[in-house]
């Protein structure tokens, strides 16, 4: 049984309670496997049927929860194949979207980008969600920045398996290195060079296909398929020719 959660009541209900369920996924806080009855998520946020019912058409388009007809709704497993499908999406949306910014930079995007580094350094270790949401607000700057709060919103609606295993990879030495990552890429901005930043941007976004295949070999009940098929790219961090 869920405890009860805060919905604001002016507003239309059925985005919140989508948001909000769609962050609890990914959290951790509803595991795979977790049963959602509609009538304790309606009553666990004190709002009808209906706005739930909608949430959860959602949810399963984003695949992080499965309706099966006269059984239920269930929180799924991460599928390994959806994390790769997105990154490789995500990446080259942002790869854009960074050599753009570096064939421009903005004196005043650097130095925001440069505050937003040293928020992440001094995130607490054990804050995954303090972290996350640091890491989220530096690639959404970087994507205003290049006047692509559109494509940002793409990759927003497309990764939440990705942002199911970043929550769990947020130990200390994996958060340092996301940071010297970040940091890499604003260095190439500042420098002017979008070659550079697009090689700092592809190390970066490629550090979960190392990540999942960790995660997926240390806790396999919580995957659907507990390995992934090597590629290449698993083995290699060489940029194309």
């Amino acid at each position: 049984m869920m405890n009860s959660l805060k919905i604001e009541h002016t507003t239309a209900v059925g985005p919140q309670v989508y948001r909000s369920i769609r962050s609890r996924i990914i959290a951790g806080e509803l595991a795979p496997g977790s049963v959602l009855s509609e009538s304790e998520v309606a009553a666990s946020y004190a709002v009808s049927r209906q706005p739930v019912r909608e949430a959860f058409i959602r949810l399963a388009s984003d695949g992080l929860v499965q309706v099966r007809p006269q059984r239920g709704t269930y929180v799924t497993e991460i599928e390994v194949e959806a994390v790769l499908n997105a990154r490789f999406v995500r990446e080259a949306i942002e790869v854009a979207i960074v050599r753009a910014v570096a064939g421009a930079p903005d004196p005043a995007v650097i130095a925001d980008l440069r505050a937003q580094i040293a928020l992440q350094q001094a995130v607490a270790p054990a804050d995954a969600t303090a972290f996350q949401d640091l890491d989220e607000r530096f690639h959404r700057t970087l994507a205003e920045a290049a006047g692509q709060t559109f494509a940002w919103g793409v990759v927003e609606d497309l990764k939440a398996q990705m942002d199911r295993v970043r929550m769990l990879s947020y130990y200390p030495d994996h958060m340092s290195r996301l940071v010297t990552q970040h940091a890499a890429v604003v260095d190439a901005v500042e420098a002017a060079d979008p070659a550079a930043a697009e090689t700092a941007m592809r190390t970066h976004l490629r550090e979960i296909i190392r990540t999942v295949q960790q995660l997926a070999d240390e806790r396999p009940e919580i995957f659907a398929a507990a390995r992934m098929k090597k590629t290449p790219e698993t083995t290699t961090e060489e940029e194309p020719k």
